[in-house]
């Protein structure tokens, strides 16, 4: 009797994803996942944005949409493109704001514009998931799709 090893073949997207409770911590734990995504994948000059646009959607999250937990993934739908998103059970549509100097915050939104080739939010039935491109090849562009 003889054995043939077969090769495995991944099949989908390849993707890492971790449910967290809807709490500035999570932050921190999230950002961990999305850089250690891209470690895995080789695409360590995508990390640092990669991560500080993850900690934006969750910081949005964690103040607006009144969720329980929150969903983070970060996918390679293709070949040099990379996807971070996080859900919630909120079906209230982020806002980008133009905040005057003296305030602390809002600026969130306008960070992930610069930062993402593109964004943009998918309402569900339960909720919606926001989520921003990165590539390896692409220009960036301001704004979401």
């Amino acid at each position: 009797m003889s054995t043939t090893a077969t090769r495995a073949n991944t099949i989908g997207t390849p993707r890492y994803s971790e449910t967290y409770r809807c709490e500035e911590e999570s932050s921190r734990r999230a950002r961990q996942l999305v850089m250690a995504a891209l470690h895995a994948w080789g695409l360590d000059t995508l990390a640092e944005n990669a991560a500080l646009i993850t900690a934006e959607l969750v910081a949005n999250a964690v103040r607006h949409s009144e969720s329980r937990m929150l969903r983070v993934s970060v996918a390679r739908p293709r070949e040099g493109l990379v996807r971070v998103a996080v859900a919630d059970k909120s079906r209230q549509l982020p806002v980008v704001r133009d905040p005057t100097p003296e305030e602390s915050s809002g600026r969130g939104l306008l960070l992930v514009s610069v930062l993402a080739s593109r964004w943009n939010t998918d309402l569900r039935r339960w909720g919606k998931v926001v989520w921003a491109e990165l590539g390896t090849d692409e220009k960036r562009r301001d704004g979401s799709t």
